[in-house]
């Protein structure tokens, strides 16, 4: 059994340490594909039942089956031919993904109570809180130039997932000198050192940073739940004064990874989805941030890595606020998925039944013509790069066929998953020159 190696001074286990111990180093070519990192890629057997049983897949002899369940040209993807006239495609492709997604009813404007304020680092900087009708209370960071006098563009930044959920907004903002080594490591490893939020903000942003459902002050409390009888969270030995110990940290996010599968079956059985209850959960900070005075509530964007390039596809794709949308290292196929790389993947992906509708990449691509950015890393351990090529190439032919071939740009930079100084400069232009 391989041992997994740990920080010596947080004991985090990082996400590549956790890839390289989990993926196995075995390289693999068939039919066609080709060798990423020593992760097999898998053709795509779409619309086409007869493949050789020999191949092997994530879920053995079944792969080439299960992907030749996806039709080759989902009915409700905008490169179907059927579809000519942009609005009425997008009315049916976004009432069945609304369907499908199955968010929960939006709440009302939530009171937002501001908990402090104060200036670092030339930013203007709000801790705010808001009650939800359900869980504790969100909280949240808002940033933006001191000095500022007139209405901003507003940017809602969506936090990574990290197989951290004990953290949330904190991993992409820095609000003072002092900040935790776990959370300075994942800024090291992650965003070239970077809190992002802050960087975009000085650029001339008012910028809202939340937590989401399962993170940070949205978190599951273990000593809220019943009925588990397995996994813990350690607490042997350390100090109530101390909840930030690394090694309380470190128990958390490991059990809460567990947890994901047990949240999702309640999410399912409950009538709703993961991605539905981020999107409901989105929408209500993008409400927050809309109503702001130092906020021109027609110049919105989002963007993130990981967990928060996710959040951006389904918030940008079915939110037509998002007027310019950038998504970080969540781009591929549902075909990787299927066949790749499902198992290095949350539970916050998946919609059920959605696949066989829209091919993933076109959950952002609901959203053409507004302005759309992805970055996708040519090494990144989460996909394979010619399923991260072939979202590339649907999204582009979505955007081209709706004569708005300049408002879709997809890049690909070499390196592991991240969101690095480079990608966010891209990035920061592309807000500049939309919002």
């Amino acid at each position: 059994m391989k041992t997994v190696e740990t920080d010596r001074n947080t004991g985090e286990i990082s996400r590549r340490t956790f890839l390289k111990n989990t993926a196995g180093s075995v390289a693999l070519s068939v039919a066609g594909g080709a060798s990423i990192e020593g992760t097999p890629v898998f053709p795509t057997y779409s619309n086409n039942p007869i493949t050789m049983a020999s191949e092997k897949s994530l879920i053995g002899a079944y792969g080439p089956w299960a992907a030749s369940l996806l039709p080759a040209q989902p009915p409700l993807s905008f490169r179907h031919e059927k579809w000519n006239n942009i609005d009425a495609w997008r009315k049916e492709a976004l009432g069945k993904t609304k369907e499908l997604v199955s968010a929960p009813v939006k709440p009302t404007l939530p009171k937002v109570t501001v908990r402090k304020k104060y200036v670092y680092d030339g930013l203007e900087i709000e801790e705010l809180s808001w009650q939800l009708p359900y869980g504790r209370p969100a909280e949240a960071v808002l940033l933006k130039p001191a000095g500022t006098t007139k209405p901003l563009p507003g940017i809602l930044g969506l936090h990574d997932h990290a197989g951290m959920k004990y953290f949330g907004l904190r991993k992409i903002v820095k609000t003072s000198d002092t900040q935790h080594p776990i959370l300075k490591e994942h800024q090291e490893t992650d965003y070239g050192g970077r809190a992002w939020a802050n960087e975009i903000a000085k650029q001339g942003h008012v910028v809202l940073v939340h937590d989401t459902y399962a993170f940070g002050s949205r978190r599951v409390y273990y000593e809220d739940t019943k009925g588990l009888n397995w996994g813990a969270v350690s607490t042997e030995g350390k100090s109530d004064a101390d909840p930030e110990n690394a090694e309380n940290i470190r128990s958390y996010n490991a059990w809460s990874s567990e947890h994901e599968h047990v949240m999702s079956k309640s999410l399912f059985s409950a009538g709703t989805t993961w991605p539905g209850v981020f999107l409901m959960e989105d929408q209500v900070a993008l409400d927050i941030l809309a109503d702001r005075k130092d906020v021109d509530p027609k110049r919105l964007g989002c963007g993130g890595l990981s967990g928060g390039g996710l959040r951006t596809v389904y918030l940008a794709g079915l939110d037509p606020r998002i007027k310019c949308a950038v998504c970080v290292g969540f781009m591929t196929t549902w075909n990787d998925l299927i066949l790749n790389k499902s198992f290095n993947h949350t539970w916050m992906t998946y919609t059920p039944l959605l696949p066989k509708f829209l091919d993933f990449p076109e959950i952002l691509g609901l959203r053409v013509p507004l302005p759309t950015l992805v970055l996708n890393n040519n090494q990144d351990e989460l996909y394979t790069l010619p399923e991260m090529k072939q979202a590339d190439a649907i999204l582009t032919e979505v955007f081209r066929k709706a004569g708005a071939s300049d408002k879709y740009k997809a890049s690909f930079y070499d390196g592991p998953h991240k969101f690095d100084a480079d990608m966010q400069h891209e990035a920061f232009a592309w807000f500049k020159k939309w919002l």
